[in-house]
């Protein structure tokens, strides 16, 4: 079982030649590899198994490869790789579906799932420098589905890299889902604000 996967931005030629099975591999340069054997990651299409991160020398790339990885020459792969770091291969493959898609449609919600949720909110409320931010954020997206952080973080005091941090928590349990601009609530966020127990005042 895949444990915690890390989220990814791969362009969506790249994706759509993984999900079809015709791109294998990446390449990358790094001065320190950012996925390794076994783990995962998170797309628009779903997770990704990494198969296997191997440093290579550019000899070892062959033209075979460069077309496993969504390129028509090994010429043309290099002159997309970043000029410094040392170059590794990544051999990966579509392993199913983001759990989280499946979690954020979830709508049905029982007071049992409202209460574990607002639990969890609580929890990450308790652990915040500047206090509580959950159900504040929640109702900001509700209002303002497909506004940038940029022009939301303001309305809370936050920078925007802080409000969209806090929003990736949001996601992570189902709340939430990024658009191309913005977000909006999932339906499971919906449904959890619709029956959470309001805050007391003050």
């Amino acid at each position: 079982m895949m444990g915690a996967c890390d989220d990814v931005l791969l362009d969506k030629d790249t994706l759509d030649g993984i999900a079809r099975g015709q791109i294998t591999l990446q390449f990358r340069r790094w001065k320190r590899p950012t996925v390794k054997t076994g783990g995962c990651l998170r797309t628009s299409i779903g997770v990704l198994s990494i198969i296997d991160v191997r440093r290579i020398s550019e000899d070892e790339v062959t033209e075979q490869e460069a077309r496993q990885a969504g390129f028509e020459s090994k010429a043309a792969l290099f002159r997309r790789l970043r000029p410094t770091g040392e170059l590794h291969r990544v051999a990966l493959e579509l392993a199913g579906e983001d759990p989280r898609i499946a979690l954020r449609q979830r709508d049905a919600l029982t007071a049992k799932d409202v209460a574990d949720i607002q639990t969890r909110l609580e929890h990450l409320d308790d652990r915040a420098a500047n206090g509580p931010w959950t159900a504040r954020t929640l109702e900001l997206i509700a209002d303002n589905p497909g506004v940038r952080a940029a022009d939301l973080a303001p309305q809370l005091d936050q920078e925007r890299l802080a409000f969209k941090a806090n929003v990736r928590r949001l996601k992570e349990l189902g709340l939430t889902i990024s658009l191309e601009r913005g977000y909006e609530l999932s339906p499971r966020g919906t449904a959890y604000l619709k029956g959470a127990t309001p805050a007391p005042p003050g």
